[in-house]
């Protein structure tokens, strides 16, 4: 063979070689979230949410609003009477504030010695037990009207 026509096959043998390496792959890629990626966020979350729920039903049942107070201060009851204003009924060493609550604004509107058994808690033994003793006195009200 003359030396041209060797040098000339050799280089189209690299050529072709290059040609086959730079060529690229037919692999496809991969694909960015899989099942098992899914599986995992969605575990991840509802463990997350999961401790969220068991953090505020703790502090529920613990409520540390009473806990700090000492009992030195109870709130009796309490009711709105605007979108911000309410009345609060507090419990101060035996005495009963009436108490007006605005936004930066606390007005004490009457105070009374503590009554020995609360309105409610007196009208609830005259009349059996709560909401049971109310439906039975409904009930036989409407029979005899």
């Amino acid at each position: 063979m003359k030396p041209i026509a060797v040098l000339a096959a050799l280089s189209l043998l690299t050529l072709n070689v290059g040609a086959q390496v730079a060529r690229p792959l037919s692999v496809p890629p991969a694909p960015i979230v899989s099942g098992g990626s899914l599986l995992q966020i969605g575990g991840a979350l509802m463990l997350v949410l999961a401790a969220v729920a068991a953090v505020a039903w703790l502090l529920k049942r613990l409520n540390p609003h009473q806990i700090a107070q000492g009992g030195a201060l109870r709130v009796i009851s309490a009711t709105a009477v605007g979108q911000r204003e309410r009345v609060v009924l507090v419990e101060v060493d035996g005495t009963w504030l009436l108490v007006g609550v605005a936004p930066g604004h606390v007005s004490a509107l009457h105070t009374m010695p503590k009554p020995a058994t609360p309105a409610r808690q007196a009208e609830t033994a005259q009349n059996g037990a709560g909401f049971s003793g109310w439906l039975k006195q409904t009930l036989e009200r409407s029979r005899h009207a």
